[in-house]
């Protein structure tokens, strides 16, 4: 090993070929949440307070349900991308794969939960 070049050892150690695709689905998401955060806050928002048949009637309409489904995905999206960045960069080995999975399946179930209940809701 003592014979190896510089350039030797460091073959094969560069780029993951992963990096455009986590700036790019992370760029496409902010995007999208900065669209969706301020409609879904004058849309959602003038229901806090109100009683719960009115928040059920007003939610079993399309435009509120699907402002607040779209938000609820595409923020988990986000959170999940951000914390399996954040993640990559500052653990190793097993503890990487363990807080991986652990963050994509807190993600998933956050969106599903949040889903279910919106579709309860809104049918």
């Amino acid at each position: 090993m003592a014979f190896l070049t510089d350039r030797k050892r460091a073959q094969g150690l560069g780029s993951a070929k992963e990096g455009t695709h986590h700036f790019w689905s992370m760029t496409v998401s902010s995007i999208a949440l900065a669209i969706l955060i301020p409609v879904f806050v004058f849309t959602i928002g003038p229901m806090i307070g109100q009683p719960h048949a009115d928040v059920v009637a007003y939610l079993s309409r399309p435009f509120p349900a699907i402002v607040a489904g779209l938000t609820i995905v595409v923020g988990m999206l986000h959170f999940k991308n951000g914390a399996t960045v954040m993640i990559e960069d500052y653990s190793r080995d097993l503890t990487r794969k363990v807080l991986i999975v652990g963050v994509t399946l807190l993600s998933y179930a956050v969106a599903a939960t949040g889903l279910f209940a919106l579709a309860r809701l809104a049918l």
